[in-house]
């Protein structure tokens, strides 16, 4: 192990064994299995080694001067940040796609499961920010909501979980990884409520620590990984550590995820130091990586600029500026986002077309589409260096 932390490792309890159907009749008759006990963690002391607390107060200096160089020009560099750390905590759930099927998604678009949920997951991030000055259970909840909604009848959004979970193999037996019962669940998510309400930890670690005991409860049918990171985010902006954006840790993170679900096991273990570190390498690769994509979508907005000669407050130029954030428009979010009439769109529309800056490609004469190719082209080189392993749609 890393250092003497003296962090808990998990407990054990034995936990009767209900079959359900689909099952062989060999797994039917499995007996008992070992399901984790959570050790409560509210008041323990998260101590790092010396030179991992150097790499951490390292990756928290850089998130905060990325942060401050985005704070000039927020409104299109946050979105496009959160939109790429959402896509990237899917990703890491084997949930891709390409950068136009996740903007459509975005739209209203629901012919594509994977941008349907990446786009959800870009609502719980939101959710995350929005509510990141109060880092409580409701908020947690919240969170979850925001990412399944009230569709889904097997995975209510926004209610913890009533039955047992397990991550790896058909039953509890062969997993890799048994949660706590159910029945722990809101105890374990009240004392992780009051471990994350300090003001003691340094805050990269803080969040690291969380997202792991976060992840060792399991507190939900299905989405906790997303959920989890999502609190990350709530965390370094409810702590201060970020003011402006989003900074795509996961993309980080993904560049490695063996690496990331190996630090979770090791967290489970006893060892904070992998999670701390794979948190910490992880920022000072995203942060590489968001500047490379914040450089690029600077230069083809200025670029844009020059080819349309309207006047700066046309309509022209107001769906230029959100372009960058909003790569794939119709009609209908040009009217509602930049409260301008239907043929206003329309016309402002063809005049971008013509300068070869968005392209039509619905084909239809009503409820048109038109893309930017060029953020597009970006968003998905940007999806590529994380390591994404592929872009269906």
């Amino acid at each position: 192990m890393g250092t003497d932390t003296n962090w808990p490792a998990i407990g054990y309890e034995h936990t009767a064994w209900e079959p359900f159907a689909g099952l062989s009749r060999r797994e039917r008759r499995y007996g008992e299995y070992q399901s984790a006990i959570v050790p409560e963690i509210a008041d323990l002391d998260p101590r790092l080694s010396t030179s991992t607390s150097a790499l951490v107060d390292e990756a928290s200096f850089e998130i905060a001067r990325f942060d401050g160089e985005m704070g000039g020009e927020i409104a299109p560099f946050a979105a496009v940040l959160l939109r790429t750390e959402s896509a990237s905590s899917s990703e890491i759930e084997h949930l891709s796609a390409s950068a136009k099927a996740i903007a459509l998604a975005e739209l209203g678009d629901t012919s594509k499961r994977n941008a349907t949920e990446i786009a959800a997951n870009t609502r719980a991030m939101n959710a995350a920010i929005r509510l990141s000055d109060r880092l409580d259970a409701t908020t947690i909840l919240e969170m979850h909501k925001a990412l399944f909604g009230d569709a889904n009848p097997r995975i209510p959004g926004g209610r913890w979980r009533t039955d047992a979970v397990w991550i790896g193999g058909n039953t509890p037996h062969s997993a890799e990884f048994v949660p706590p019962g159910h029945e722990h669940v809101v105890p374990a998510i009240e004392d992780l409520v009051r471990f994350m309400d300090r003001d003691d930890v340094p805050v990269l670690c803080h969040a690291a620590v969380a997202h792991a005991q976060f992840e060792t409860i399991h507190p939900f049918g299905d989405g906790n990984g997303r959920t989890g990171r999502a609190l990350v985010h709530a965390m370094l902006r409810g702590k201060g550590l970020t003011r402006n954006i989003t900074v795509p840790v996961s993309a980080g993170l993904l560049t490695n995820p063996d690496r990331y679900f190996d630090a979770l096991t090791a967290y489970r273990a006893g060892d904070i130091e992998p999670i701390a570190r794979s948190f910490a390498e992880s920022s000072f690769r995203a942060i590489a990586n968001g500047r490379e994509l914040v450089e690029e979508i600077r230069a083809i907005r200025s670029e844009w600029r020059e080819k349309v000669r309207a006047r700066r407050d046309s309509a022209a130029h107001r769906i230029l500026d959100a372009l960058a954030r909003q790569p794939v428009m119709d009609t209908a979010f040009a009217q509602r986002e930049m409260a301008i009439s239907s043929s206003a769109a329309r016309r402002a529309f063809a005049e971008l077309e013509e300068a070869g800056i968005v392209t039509e490609f619905s084909g239809m004469k009503r409820n048109r589409c038109w893309r930017s190719d060029e953020v597009l082209l970006a968003l998905d080189s940007f999806a590529g260096k994380a390591g994404r392993r592929g872009r269906p749609g």
